[in-house]
């Protein structure tokens, strides 16, 4: 299930005309303190136009994103940003529970704001992504020195992730050139299965790769049938119908080291920024969601360069 930043959503998309929904857990919201709710429609212009530089920013952003006095904005310290004329500045925005952060630009002026991120076009800029993924031991089908990988990080009872798998079976046959690698991020706050599942994968592929990507695809396509009270039944029966061998498949479930194992895959997604499934890297390029044309303009600007 995709999750979207709350201010990324908020701040960024806004400017687009997007109207996005955060699918985060959301518990009871804190009330806002007098003084934020003072602040949450400027009174004029010239109030806007006084004051510190962190007042501005936030009287600002309050206006245009009619963020009322339930919304709790938090503006950090002010640092030089590589531009000598921009000041880079932390904002953090909360409500009912869930909270994100970003960082925005003003001029030293405080009279222009910049609402995105600086890129320095004299680097790599998937250098960043590229430290931090690594196909290392994952499930992977495709050649290992293939001109284009696809490393994709889902989560079994996602059903989005699920469309992203018929669109990667009819796409891949087309081009067998590429490698397609399995990263284990199971959501646990909102699929309450999805963990059993990436143990019960793993351990099918510790006894055989192959078996992986068989119940890989067996449980996309029960996925329907698959409940929180059924799942380690059903997944062992899809277990075995994948040919893995039932006593060694129940002794690897109960081995710490297979949750270590997704542990350690949740854990570079989390390095990576992750906060929705599917997310799938295109030669460390970042494609959120089971878009096919995206996916394929990727594979073929990366075959084709």
């Amino acid at each position: 299930m995709i999750r979207r930043s709350t201010l990324a959503a908020l701040v960024f998309f806004a400017a687009f005309g997007l109207s996005p929904h955060a699918q985060t857990p959301s518990t009871t919201s804190a009330a806002p303190s007098s003084s934020k709710a003072k602040e949450s429609k400027p009174s004029s212009t010239k109030s806007a136009e006084s004051g510190s530089l962190e007042t501005r920013v936030e009287q600002y952003l309050r206006n245009v994103y009619a963020w009322g006095p339930d919304y709790e904005v938090k503006i950090g310290a002010q640092k030089p940003s590589p531009i000598p004329d921009l000041l880079e500045v932390p904002v953090t925005v909360s409500k009912g529970g869930q909270s994100d952060s970003a960082v925005i630009y003003v001029s030293k002026s405080g009279k222009y704001m910049v609402r995105g991120e600086l890129t320095d076009m004299t680097a790599d800029p998937f250098a960043d992504v590229a430290s931090k993924l690594h196909a290392g031991n994952s499930p992977s089908i495709g050649p290992a020195d293939a001109k284009v990988t696809l490393i994709e990080f889902a989560d079994f009872e996602c059903p989005v992730c699920r469309q992203l798998d018929l669109v990667l079976r009819d796409l891949l046959p087309k081009h067998p050139e590429v490698r397609l690698v399995f990263k284990h991020f199971p959501l646990v706050d909102i699929h309450p299965w999805a963990m059993t599942a990436a143990l019960a994968t793993q351990c099918a592929y510790e006894q055989d790769p192959s078996a992986f990507w068989k119940m890989h695809d067996a449980i996309f396509d029960a996925q329907d049938t698959i409940t929180t009270e059924n799942a380690w039944d059903k997944l062992l029966d899809l277990a075995t119908q994948s040919g893995v061998t039932p006593d060694k498949y129940k002794s690897c479930i109960a081995d710490p080291e297979t949750a270590n194992q997704v542990k350690s895959t949740i854990e570079e997604g989390h390095a990576l920024n992750i906060t929705a499934t599917p997310t799938t890297f295109v030669n460390n390029r970042r494609v959120v969601g089971p878009d096919r044309n995206i996916l394929e303009q990727d594979i073929m600007f990366r075959l084709n360069p």
